[in-house]
């Protein structure tokens, strides 16, 4: 029988048939120009929300899944590093697509394209917004408008991140995985991604305290970078009809995380022009045998957080040309779903 559970390992989520996401902290870019892929400042820690019934809020526990802290317009990027088979996965924000701009749907479909395929995608740090460019993930309260999902759709309803993954049909897995053995035997890489990472401990008991309705959090977008995201070689037929597993991924407040795990919250975001001025790196990224997606007018319409709260930014300090740095191309208790 075939495992459609979504475990944690670490803070990595791992969805049936291989895939891996890692939610990791960065650097909030300012919202004009283009900029070279911001560093990752660490992982934002993942717990199961049915590991504290009685402390979510209601609605949380109806619709399952994990929860992240997360601070007001703090920015993040997803890491794909760690899949070990090929998956398509679908990213939604507030179940609105964050590759094709269209509902959420439990099908895959190629024009637009609404998946990211994997492992060739290493990773995604925002929304398909330009050609060639991305608009980063950043964090914004529902109720103003402000999200992906309020602009795309009118409404603010889900908020949160969704994740849905698809396996290969089995003749298709099948080969890659006799072509894996070929590469092993003739002693070339595999093309398996990432290393284990250390299984995850179990949840601090959850403090007192009834179940309270929370400050819902979305995914607004932030400044543009260049980054692709790459259209998938295969036919769609290559790809399962129905997905494997999903997971809902609840965007927490850093008081109301504590309130809820009882654990402190990570430090508030690093500042950006100290980070420049030490002299560490960011990045660029390009694959020459891969094909860009193009972008949708309903992504590429979205408008930058600090147009709908006004503009925070300190003064932006462009980091050195020699400071950009080119880049080449399981265990755990299941994570419940739910209804959403």
């Amino acid at each position: 029988m075939t495992d459609m559970s979504v475990r944690i390992d670490g803070n990595t989520l791992r969805l049936p048939g291989g895939a891996a996401v890692r939610f990791v902290r960065t650097l909030r870019l300012p919202e004009t120009g283009t900029h070279p892929l911001p560093p990752g400042l660490g992982e934002f820690p993942v717990r199961r929300v049915s590991d504290y019934p009685d402390t979510v809020p209601e609605q949380w526990r109806a619709r399952g899944g994990v929860m992240l802290p997360v601070y007001l317009r703090e920015a993040m990027w997803l890491s794909f590093g760690g899949t070990v088979e090929p998956a398509a996965l679908q990213v939604g924000v507030g179940k609105v697509c964050a590759v094709s701009g269209k509902p959420w749907s439990d099908r895959l479909a190629r024009d637009p394209q609404n998946y990211v395929v994997l492992p060739r995608q290493p990773w995604l740090d925002g929304i398909n917004s330009g050609k060639g460019t991305v608009r980063q993930f950043v964090a914004v309260p529902l109720g103003m408008g402000a999200t992906v999902e309020g602009q795309v759709t009118g409404e603010e309803v889900w908020g949160g991140v969704q994740l849905q993954s698809f396996r290969l049909v089995e003749e298709r897995l099948s080969e890659w995985r006799r072509a894996q053995q070929r590469m092993r035997s003739a002693g070339g890489p595999a093309m398996a991604y990432g290393a284990a990472v250390p299984m995850a401990m179990a949840a601090p008991p959850a403090p007192g305290g009834p179940p309270r309705s929370a400050p819902a959090m979305g995914l607004g977008v932030g400044g543009s970078m260049r980054q692709e995201v790459y259209r998938d070689e295969r036919p769609l037929s290559d790809w399962a009809d129905t997905p494997a597993g999903r997971v809902f991924v609840h965007l927490v407040t850093p008081p109301e995380w504590r309130r809820i795990t009882g654990e402190a919250p990570p430090p508030s975001p690093v500042d950006r022009a100290a980070y420049t001025r030490a002299g560490l790196p960011w990045f660029d990224y390009y694959d020459q045998d891969a094909e860009d997606v193009a972008p949708t007018d309903t992504l590429e319409g979205v408008k930058p957080v600090g147009e709908w709260l006004g503009d925070d930014h300190e003064p932006w300090q462009q980091p050195a040309a020699h400071q950009v740095e080119p880049l080449g191309d399981a265990p755990g208790k299941p994570v419940e779903d739910g209804d959403w």
